[in-house]
């Protein structure tokens, strides 16, 4: 089972490998990761894709809960949330109608052309996985000359996305 956790930490040097390597030493493998800055510049917000059952759900948010520069765990994927994923893929696309083509797939994809090359096109696009993945089957005809993806985003729905507010230790730190 899939499970997309957030956390809230302290935007410190170390807190990315710090987890990291907790979560490695246990044995939980981070199938996608993804951490930015928050609107608050002193918090960051790591956003984690995990395979396992509930038991391991659990486990992972234990061990992070235990660590002192992450203010709070949430379990996104139990909940209403918007995700995304972001890509830019390179493909063979000499001039013509293979270029044509491929063009009218990235807008079918609603992508965008973003550099392009006397023998390839260098495409971005964002979506769910399921769209990125469909978008890659797609192109692999055309052959792909190279792929980068950013790890899974994701934000609850709705004004109010909090059910537990953070103790107050943590809340004081987001105040700083």
């Amino acid at each position: 089972m899939r499970h997309l956790l957030s956390a809230v930490v302290q935007n410190v040097p170390g807190v990315l490998a710090h987890i990291s390597g907790m979560l490695a030493s246990r044995g939980y493998n981070i199938d996608s990761l993804a951490v930015g800055e928050t609107e608050n510049k002193n918090l960051s917000r790591m956003t984690f894709v995990v395979v396992g059952d509930n038991h391991v759900l659990e486990q992972v948010r234990k061990q992070l809960e235990k660590i002192v520069t992450v203010v709070e765990v949430q379990d996104i994927s139990s909940r209403d949330y918007v995700e995304r994923d972001l890509m830019l893929i390179k493909v063979s696309a000499p001039t013509g109608g293979v270029r044509t083509e491929i063009r009218e797939l990235v807008d079918i994809f609603r992508g965008r052309v973003v550099d392009v090359g006397p023998e390839e096109l260098m495409i971005e696009i964002s979506g769910r996985e399921t769209k990125i993945q469909a978008f890659i089957e797609r192109m692999r005809p055309y052959g792909i000359l190279e792929l980068v993806r950013t790890g899974r985003i994701a934000m609850v729905r709705g004004s109010n996305p909090n059910d537990v507010e953070p103790d107050e230790d943590a809340a004081e730190l987001a105040r700083e």
